[in-house]
């Protein structure tokens, strides 16, 4: 018989953690989560359903898997472990140690904390298994006698008062069970959220999960934005107060106004940021970071930047599987995408719940999004407010029928600070002249009259494969200006290298390395650049795009406020739409070019009837068919969830990952967050057509592995050949 300390929760290539130390570990998470939770939660009841959550992993068929290799001898020995189990079923068994009227509650925090108690992708939640495996409970109590005695010895470690438990007594427990989960209701399980709260954040950390425990659920310390120092007549809204005790804020201002010190300043809990893209988030995460440190550099604010790991898994019908749901940031700064959970149901949107009720949740530059990105944010907003957040919007073009929309919500649940600034104002950020060009035949000549001049020019397109095709054919032509190319499909780490790169060496703000006026430099770019990257340029080329779109990449030109640049004008040149529209709508973008002045300065001013003719309707996508709230009420089950691909569905997002052949090894050996710096975001549309092509690993993110050189996609990103399509 094996010692207590032999039998594991995870396989050695996973740490090799054992079941004592893993039970250990969840305890003291659920113990803060459950206290730091704005949810009345009992601690005690918590901390025995973390004691029993995983007893099942003592289980023969469970220390079989992760103790082999599953190379059977024979077929004989591989029909003897061909049976389905779910170790948290077999956890459940250790019921009867806790007085009756708990069971429920602990129940609830155990039966799913891994698969959905019906409706399993793979029919592996426990009303699936009674419907499909007449043996099920059988199976999951196998040689209960040998291997139910370590359960036991692990809750005597809690200091529970334990007894021996029959296998009729457990099998009973079992039926007992699967009766509750029969007799769910309509809802939303908080219980369920809160221990796959504390079970993904110590299956994460491991040992050093009471040293990431510390701190956490801290309010933030905003010294720094609220400083009077900061504040200057260059930045308006630095100018106006912030204390005004309304919750809920909408802020309209140009870029370069102060939004981001604004929305900050309103802010009284825990934060959430969100932006529209990756790249935004990574520079906001470092720009937050960077000043709360500096600020107070003796506390670690726990400010953490969540990325898009999410996976659709295609093989083996696996469920998606996200590894950065962690709650009790201070800040955490991401996108809208990975709240989208939280309306749509989507695996683990319990603990999202849970992490956001009561926070304030900063929604910046909402209006960028797709008729059904919109449609996603405006769900957004209503969950939020049910869950009593205080929300915050900042905003440089929001279309006139989208605001009365939010704010019409917004006063549904309190009322609203609204700030815009005045026509005199505006008109100081005047700062553009626009030049529209009919073709791309025109670009080169403006880009040789550029580099003549010593200008730092950003080239943006709309699309990674036209960026990439152009970036070659301009450093060919230019072979002797600096130049670098940047879009969302290189390595999530080689990204952040990248955007420090165009910060410390491009920016020509007077800053970067090419920023001093004696060598011109360019960059290509998707639209990645857009939002929340404190990078200007001497001048911009772009491809037409919708309007609010154009006035967020004008936003990287001419962007640093000075009394010099005040009232002066820098170029930017738009490419009238000729061939493909992708990703955008063809007659949005021919509106666009249309409201645009040609060769005279764009007046802020004018901005928003601009933006109103082109937006006309708040068009915005149906998806009400896969809200998991509608009209007043829940439309699943507590304990359930819905696929992942329902985010596919409804969303058409980023939603897969790729990986270089070079590191293939590596990933599988890496931790989690040691995996991240390697991950490539690409969309599941594109990487589908590859399925059968590329191999796809079984671990972390479940990527596809590319064979491209290392030294190509640091040149150029992730190459596949594709039609075009979105960032």
């Amino acid at each position: 018989m094996k010692l207590l300390n032999e039998i594991l929760a995870k396989s050695i290539d996973r740490g090799g953690t054992t079941l004592l130390e893993h039970t250990q570990h969840v305890a003291w998470a659920i113990e803060v989560f459950a206290e730091k939770y704005q949810f009345d939660f009992d601690k005690t009841l918590a901390i025995k359903a973390a004691a029993l959550h995983d007893l099942g992993k003592a289980h023969v068929h469970f220390q079989h898997k992760i103790n082999s290799n599953e190379d059977y001898k024979s077929l004989m020995e591989k029909e003897e472990w061909n049976y389905t189990h779910r170790h948290e079923l077999s956890s459940l068994g250790f019921l009867p140690v806790f007085p009756k009227n708990e069971w429920n509650s602990i129940i609830d925090m155990v039966v799913a904390h891994h698969k959905a108690i019906e409706n399993d992708k793979r029919l592996k939640g426990i009303i699936d298994l009674e419907e499909n495996e007449r043996f099920w409970k059988r199976n999951h109590l196998k040689d209960w006698d040998n291997w139910s005695p370590y359960g036991l010895e692990i809750l005597k470690t809690f200091g529970l008062e334990i007894k021996s438990i029959s296998k009729t007594e457990a099998e009973e427990a079992l039926e007992y069970v699967l009766e509750y989960c029969e007799s769910k209701k309509w809802g939303w399980s908080p219980l369920r959220g809160l221990l796959m709260s504390a079970d993904h954040f110590a299956s994460a950390f491991i040992d050093d999960t009471k040293t990431n425990l510390k701190d956490l659920f801290a309010i933030p310390d905003l010294s720094f934005y609220k400083n009077p120092d900061r504040g200057s007549n260059l930045y308006p809204l630095s100018q106006i107060d912030t204390e005004d005790q309304r919750p809920h804020t909408i802020v309209v201002a140009p870029t370069g106004a102060g939004k981001t010190d604004f929305l900050l300043k309103r802010c009284k809990g825990r934060i959430f940021y969100t932006l529209p893209f990756q790249a935004s988030i990574n520079a906001m995460y470092e720009r937050i970071k960077g000043d709360i440190k500096n600020e107070n550099p003796n506390v670690d604010a726990k400010v953490r930047v969540l990325h898009s790991t999410s996976a659709l898994l295609m093989k083996g019908n696996k469920e998606a599987e996200s590894l950065q749901h962690f709650g009790g940031a201070s800040i955490k700064v991401l996108t809208p995408h990975q709240l989208a959970a939280i309306v749509f149901g989507t695996a683990g949107y319990e603990s999202t719940m849970l992490d956001l009720q009561g926070t304030d949740v900063i929604l910046d530059e909402i209006h960028t999004y797709s008729d059904v990105g919109r449609s996603m944010v405006l769900e957004i907003v209503r969950t939020l407010l049910r869950l009593d957040c205080r929300i915050h919007i900042g905003t440089a073009t929001m279309p006139s029928l989208l605001y009365n929309e939010v704010l019409k919500l917004l006063k549904e649940r309190g009322d609203v600070y609204e700030v815009k600034l005045a026509d005199e104002i505006l008109d100081g950020f005047d700062r553009h002249i626009v030049h529209k060009m009919e073709d791309e035949t025109q670009m080169d000549e403006v880009l040789k009259t550029a580099f003549e001049q010593k200008e730092k020019v950003l080239v943006i397109f709309n699309t990674v494969k036209k960026a990439q095709e152009e970036f070659k054919r301009l450093t060919g032509l230019f072979p002797n200006v600096p130049a670098m190319l940047i879009h969302s499909r290189f390595r999530r780490g080689d990204r952040i290298a990248l955007e420090t790169r165009l910060k410390s060496e491009f920016n020509g703000d007077g800053s970067g390395k090419y920023g001093n006026g004696l060598m011109p430099c360019f960059v290509v770019s998707t639209q990645v650049v857009e939002v929340s990257l404190d990078i200007s340029f001497d001048r911009m080329i772009t491809q037409v795009a919708p309007l609010d779109a154009l006035i967020q990449r004008f936003g990287r030109v001419n962007r640093k406020r000075t009394k010099d640049t005040i009232g002066k004008y820098k170029p930017v040149h738009v490419i009238q739409l000729k061939g493909n529209a992708l990703p955008y709508k063809e007659e949005t973008l021919k509106a666009s070019f249309d409201q645009l002045p040609n060769g005279e300065v764009l007046k802020e001013r004018s901005l928003q009837a601009k933006i109103d003719v082109v937006y006309p309707t708040l068009d915005t996508k149906e998806i009400d068919v896969h809200l998991i709230y509608h009209n007043g009420q829940y439309r699943i089950k507590e304990l359930c969830n819905k696929p992942n691909a329902v985010l596919v569905d409804a969303l058409e997002i980023e939603s897969a990952t790729c990986i270089l052949e070079c590191d293939r090894e590596k990933y599988l050996m890496a931790r989690w967050n040691e995996r991240v710096p390697m991950e490539i975001p690409v969309n599941f549309k594109t990487i589908s057509r590859y399925k059968n092509q590329y191999e796809q690993l079984e671990k972390g993110a479940y990527p596809f592995v590319v064979p491209q050189s290392e030294a190509d996609h640091l040149k150029y990103g992730l190459e596949l050949v594709e039609s075009s399509n979105f960032l």
